[in-house]
């Protein structure tokens, strides 16, 4: 359970409100479920951790394969008690998770996350103006390369780029091997007097 057990009740309508957006939002992409208040419906397990994220975002196969999750919090709840509890936890699985907080908590949630070695994929601001809700992306963690995809682009680099590097290096191979037969020629060859 979150250490956050009880928020001020203007924060707890704006926090479920954002989870139900973000279910709108995202389920263009994924399969998504919702952990919204005492429903707690689907578990994540990381290692012997389980974990209720307020979204679980799962593939659309048969597999329901877990793509990520994601955690909104308020300005109540942006503490360092809860990235421990939670983040970094979330930021451990293997799915990407999402983080969304209130635009004027996102410095806070950065140093939170870097003190705690969250591995957030991606930090959202949101903010409320009237009755619409407006997402902004603040942080995206660079995605790793695999190998094969380094080797990959290394083997579509193209062929002119190596070949001229080669070509920079030659010449001054050249030069040093050059020179000293160039002296070795000249020592050899008679003198001629001039004037004479």
């Amino acid at each position: 359970m979150s250490p956050i057990l009880v928020r001020p009740v203007r924060e707890q309508l704006e926090h479920d409100r954002v989870i139900r957006l973000l279910q709108i939002r995202l389920k263009r992409r994924h399969d998504v479920v919702i952990n919204i208040g005492d429903s707690q419906t689907v578990p994540v397990r990381i290692g012997p951790v389980q974990i209720f994220p307020d979204l679980v975002l799962t593939s659309s196969d048969r597999g329901h394969k877990l793509m990520g999750t994601v955690e909104v919090e308020t300005a109540e709840s942006v503490n360092h008690l809860e990235a421990m509890a939670q983040w970094a936890h979330l930021g451990r699985a293997r799915a990407p998770f999402h983080l969304y907080v209130p635009a004027g908590s996102v410095d806070i949630a950065r140093r939170l996350a870097a003190e705690n070695g969250v591995n957030v994929a991606e930090i959202w601001s949101f903010h409320t103006i009237g009755d619409q809700t407006r997402f902004t992306l603040v942080h995206r963690a660079p995605v790793p390369e695999p190998r094969r995809a380094a080797a990959a682009r290394r083997a579509a680099e193209p062929k002119t780029a190596r070949a001229a590097a080669a070509r920079r290096t030659k010449p001054a191979a050249r030069k040093t091997i050059a020179r000293p037969a160039r002296a070795a020629a000249k020592k050899s060859a008679p003198r001629t007097q001039k004037g004479k």
